[in-house]
């Protein structure tokens, strides 16, 4: 059924429409709320009113990190936000302080403090910046409507088509076209329809598969830290990863990855082993003694799939992608929601300087959102493509020399904190690429690790308590690893 076309732009009022409700739709509507009079939310869900799982997000049931420049980016856009998050039971994990974790190159120390990263589940993230967002009286949710396609031109775009609830369809006017549809997003597509386009798409496929499970946490087992063992790419064989992430209400929630021919599966009898039989047995002994509180959530949509917007094709004015929609990463390397703040931070700088219809204002934009988009790929997918079986593209020689010099500051960062400053600022998206180029980092890397190979788990005393038969540790102590006077 259609119905006449409504909501058109009237005279100077400035409107804003963003295709998506999610995490990265709400910051695009927080960066776009105060340089337009209205910003609509076009969601094809029903949004819940709290913290509680969407249809639409089977990748909520999956760990999630915020690594510090998508945090810092989140509370610039929303103000308050992480207090309203700790406050609801995220963990504020100091980084490498709160990591337990095995590198490439070893078990990385514990060293004092220079980054952070926010834990919690995806449903609370989500509600906590949607609650806040939706607050601004400018901004509204059109719920249980469809995106169809865009209206205009291949110079502009000046509106979205859409399909309500009740099957009518109907045109929204807009100044700004934002796609935060996320991995299944039609932008190409739509742009094609207005005679604009080609986008070119890069695929990497490790062909990942993800399996997720909620335990309850240790008795008083605070700010716990995450545990994570990475895969190592240049071993035999599939990359298996094992993940414990402290969340909210005393429950840890463990991810479990593996490339082809090492996957994962929902079997709960084969859930343990499964993290028992990565590169270390840690996440696996961990959960020996642990109470499981859900089923298993399986989810196969892992490969890294990148829209490159910036590069060539004609892109009219008045349309923008941010968030999955421009790239889908591989989760287990944790960079798409801080990708996403990072994007829509870069959005509204961009507004700042000229307004939502300045021309040329969709050019600026889309190489802002490359940059910290472009880091997390290189890092996404200049591990994937070593994997067995990895579709896309095979690894050439520049992959091989990166991969080498990326694996030897791995390993000097295992024993020196200069080091694993530098690789930590550019993890969490504080920095690009050129930070591991610094004359300091050269020096560092040619010098080597100062401290030797830590032999296992830099665990506390409380956190070996965790390993025992209903043991919670009642000893703290500290962990090995301290700065380097080198």
């Amino acid at each position: 059924m259609s119905e006449p076309l409504v909501l058109p732009r009237t005279g100077s009022r400035r409107r804003a429409v963003i295709v998506g409700g999610g995490f990265a739709g709400m910051l695009a509507a927080a960066a776009c709320r105060a340089f337009a009079h209205e910003v609509i939310v076009v969601e094809r869900d029903v949004l819940p009113d709290g913290p509680l799982p969407r249809r639409g997000l089977p990748q909520a049931r999956h760990a999630h990190m915020l690594w510090s420049g998508g945090a810092d980016a989140m509370e610039a856009l929303v103000p308050g936000v992480t207090g309203r998050l700790l406050d609801a039971g995220a963990h504020r994990v100091p980084l490498p302080t709160g990591m337990v974790s095995l590198s490439p190159g070893g078990w990385y120390r514990r060293w004092p403090e220079s980054h952070y990263a926010l834990a919690c589940g995806r449903d609370l993230l989500d509600w906590a910046v949607r609650d806040l967002v939706l607050r601004d009286d400018r901004v509204r949710v059109v719920s249980g409507t469809e995106a169809l396609g865009l209206t205009g031109g291949p110079r502009r775009v000046d509106g979205v088509r859409i399909r309500t609830a009740t099957g009518s369809v109907r045109r929204i006017g807009a100044d700004l076209v934002v796609d935060a549809s996320g991995r299944s997003s039609r932008g190409p597509r739509w742009l094609t329809g207005l005679g604009a386009g080609p986008v070119r798409e890069l695929t990497v496929d490790a062909g990942v598969v993800y399996a997720s499970r909620l335990y309850r946490a240790p008795e008083n087992s605070g700010e716990c830290p995450v545990f994570t063992i990475q895969a190592d790419p240049r071993r035999p064989g599939p990359g298996q990863v094992a993940t414990i992430v402290p969340i909210e209400g005393g429950r840890w929630l463990v991810s479990l990855s593996g490339t082809r021919g090492g996957r994962p599966t929902d079997d709960e009898s084969a859930f343990v082993d499964f993290a028992r039989g990565v590169r270390h047995p840690l996440v696996g002994l961990l959960l020996a003694h642990a109470e499981p509180l859900s089923g298993i959530a399986v989810t196969r949509s892992t490969a890294n799939r990148r829209r490159l917007y910036e590069r060539g094709g004609r892109v009219p004015e008045g349309f923008l992608a941010i968030g999955d929609a421009v790239a889908a990463l591989n989760p287990v390397y944790g960079h798409g929601l801080s990708v996403a703040a990072r994007s829509a931070l870069a959005l509204r700088g961009e507004l700042r300087r000229s307004g939502m219809t300045a021309p040329g204002l969709g050019r600026r934009v889309r190489r802002a959102i490359a940059r910290p988009t472009g880091v997390a790929w290189g890092l996404a997918t200049g591990q994937d493509v070593f994997y067995p079986g990895s579709r896309g593209r095979s690894p050439g020689a520049a992959d091989r020399l990166v991969s080498r010099w990326v694996n030897r500051l791995v390993e000097t960062s295992t024993g020196s904190y200069t080091m694993a400053r530098a690789l930590t600022d550019v993890m969490t998206l504080q920095s690009g690429f050129g930070r591991l180029i610094r004359p300091d980092v050269l020096v560092g890397a040619v010098r080597g690790p100062l401290r030797p190979p830590l032999p296992g788990p830099p665990l506390t005393a409380r956190e070996r308590g965790f390993l025992e038969p209903g043991g919670t540790g009642t000893r703290d102590g500290h962990a090995d690893g301290g700065p380097d006077q080198g």
